[in-house]
C-alpha cells in the first residue's frame, strides 16, 4: 500500500490497543456501533455504561481526555440540529425550565446525541491507535471490494499534495501584495481554484501513467501480510461483547 502516511487524529504509542491488528480493531468498533445503535434509547443507563467502556480503552490506550474531546467536536452540528428538535418536533408537550418542548424531541435529540457521541468517540479511538496506512491494509484484510480501497488511498495520499500546492499559490499571491478582501477579489480566487483543478487533474494523469509504466493492472501490491492471533481476536472482541451484554440487559430488562 506505499509508504507510511501519518495523520493529525494518530497518537503515536505503544500500548496494547495499538498493538492490535488494524482489521481486529475495525471489527471491534464497527460492531460496538451498531450494538450502540441497537439499545433502546429509554436505557440511559446502558450509554453511561458504553462511556465508562471507551474511557476504559481510552485508558488502555493511552490516548489523554483533553485529546479525545477535542477531536469531538467533528459533530458539533449534529449537536446543533439535536438541540433544535425538542422545538420543532410535533406530539405531547413537556415543560422544560418554562419551555414548552415535545416530548418525542426530547428523546429524539438524547437519541442522537447519545449515540452519534459514542460512535464518533469509537471512531476517533480507532484513528488515534492506528496509521491510515495500518487502517487501509486492515480494510483490504477484511475483504472490503479493492477499488474502494484504493480510492481511499490516493485520496489520503494525494490530498496532502492538492493541499500543499493551494499552499504554494497562495504564497504566490501573497508576494504579490493580494489579499482577499471582499467581494471584488472573488474572481481572483476563482481563477486560483481552477488553476489548482487544472494542476490536480494533470497530476493525477502523470501519476497514472507512471504507475501504468510501472506495471499497474488495477490492483495494488500487498506490501505486508497482517494476520492476528486468536489472542487478539479475543482482546479486541472484549469491548463489542461487553457492550453486547450490557444491550441484552437493556432489552429484557
Amino acid at each position: 500500500m506505499g509508504a507510511g502516511h501519518a495523520h493529525k487524529l494518530y497518537r503515536h504509542g505503544h500500548s496494547p490497543v495499538h498493538a492490535l491488528p488494524p482489521h481486529c480493531k475495525i471489527a471491534a468498533v464497527f460492531c460496538f456501533v451498531l450494538i450502540v445503535v441497537s439499545t433502546p434509547r429509554e436505557e440511559i443507563w446502558a450509554f453511561g455504561l458504553y462511556a465508562v467502556l471507551l474511557a476504559a480503552v481510552a485508558g488502555a490506550a493511552r490516548v489523554p481526555a483533553g485529546f479525545l474531546l477535542k477531536r469531538l467536536l467533528i459533530e458539533v452540528p449534529f449537536v446543533a440540529f439535536a438541540v433544535l428538535m425538542p422545538f420543532v418536533a410535533e406530539g405531547p408537550r413537556v415543560s422544560v425550565l418554562g419551555l414548552s418542548l415535545s416530548e418525542s424531541g426530547l428523546w429524539g435529540a438524547w437519541n442522537i446525541l447519545a449515540k452519534g457521541t459514542l460512535g464518533v468517540a469509537a471512531s476517533v479511538l480507532l484513528a488515534s491507535t492506528t496509521e491510515l496506512r495500518e487502517l487501509l491494509l486492515g480494510l483490504q484484510r477484511l475483504k472490503m471490494p479493492p477499488l474502494l480501497v484504493q480510492i481511499a488511498s490516493f485520496m489520503i495520499r494525494y490530498g496532502d499534495v492538492i493541499t500543499d500546492e493551494m499552499r504554494r499559490m497562495r504564497i504566490a499571491r501573497l508576494s504579490r501584495g493580494f489579499e482577499a478582501r471582499g467581494v471584488r477579489h472573488w474572481g481572483v480566487l476563482a481563477k486560483s481554484a481552477g488553476a489548482l483543478f487544472i494542476r490536480s487533474y494533470e497530476r493525477g494523469e502523470r501519476v497514472h501513467l507512471a504507475m501504468v509504466s510501472r506495471g499497474y493492472t488495477g490492483t495494488m501490491p500487498i506490501l505486508a501480510e497482517t494476520t492476528a492471533s486468536r489472542a487478539q481476536w479475543t482482546r479486541a472482541a472484549a469491548l463489542p461483547a461487553t457492550a453486547l451484554a450490557v444491550c441484552l440487559l437493556g432489552w429484557t430488562l
